[in-house]
């Protein structure tokens, strides 16, 4: 009987192909991003494209502008009467606002690849991303919420008039007595912004456009803005001076402005990463 198994197992290995090398798998290779090299003009270029976006669908961005228009008029409002609910909607604001943009980016990437840009699937593009999306937003309100905190520690301990009220808020910050504090919180500030920028730069339409996950978007974009610090900054610099400018009066300019960065924001991201996969990236 044990030769009669024998004798079986002897045949069924012979059955069996045999390789002359073992097989070794090959490693997982997917579509890297490589990036671009930029210039102190390349700013000024996404601008000038997010602004041909804005023209060619005008009605579009005019929705998105009143929407961005609508979350400044609440938080103004809140700010004014219940100051001290003014964080919690400032958290909201960053849950609703990624969205938003993500609608405009789905507009610039469909006349990108030639398609006609539709306000139902601008509205819809970010349900096939909603996992990646609400990671990355868990991520940012995470650090608005820090960002908070960090700001009551330096007001409680730099602060040296007492907690401004909102109707002279300006004036107690900007008092005399006030000069170190304004310099820690701006220090502090600055570092908070400077990791929210850097996370979110190119993260959202890098999700848009390739369908990856959070945590490499947000690699993807911190290797944008350690590629090229200068350029980066500028392109910074050019945000926050154009939103800060749309804010008087009345925020009556972020109907204009907000679209208008929106597309542009596709147009950095795309400037700025480059896929080895090229038919896939789409036209530059």
């Amino acid at each position: 009987m044990n030769a009669d198994a024998k004798s079986l197992e002897a045949v069924q290995e012979s059955d069996l192909p045999t390789m002359a090398t073992p097989y070794v798998p090959p490693p997982p290779v997917g579509p890297r991003a490589h990036m671009r090299p930029l210039g102190f003009a390349d700013p000024f270029r996404w601008l000038a494209r997010g602004l041909q976006d804005m023209r060619q669908h005008p009605g579009i961005a005019l929705f998105y502008g009143l929407c961005f228009w609508s979350m400044a008029q609440v938080l103004a409002m809140v700010f004014k009467h219940k100051p001290e609910y003014t964080l919690s909607l400032v958290s909201g604001c960053l849950l609703v606002g990624p969205f938003l943009a993500m609608g405009l980016y789905e507009v610039s990437r469909k006349r990108e690849h030639g398609e006609m840009p539709e306000m139902a699937s601008s509205l819809m593009c970010w349900d096939q991303h909603i996992r990646s999306m609400a990671m990355l937003v868990l991520v940012l309100m995470v650090l608005e919420l820090l960002w908070g905190r960090a700001s009551l520690v330096v007001f409680a301990v730099f602060f040296n008039t007492g907690m401004p009220s909102t109707t002279g808020v300006m004036a107690a910050v900007f008092n005399p007595q006030n000069f170190e504090f304004l310099v820690v919180y701006l220090a502090v500030g600055g570092v908070f912004a400077a990791l929210v920028y850097g996370l979110s730069v190119v993260s959202i339409p890098m999700i848009l456009d390739r369908d990856t996950d959070a945590i490499s978007a947000v690699i993807t974009s911190m290797r944008v803005v350690f590629s090229h610090p200068g350029v980066m900054l500028l392109w910074g610099l050019l945000l926050s001076v154009l939103v800060l400018a749309a804010l008087w009066p009345w925020a009556l300019g972020i109907i204009v402005v907000g679209p208008w960065l929106g597309h542009a924001s596709w147009h950095a991201y795309r400037g700025s990463v480059e896929w080895e996969e090229g038919p896939e990236s789409g036209p530059e």
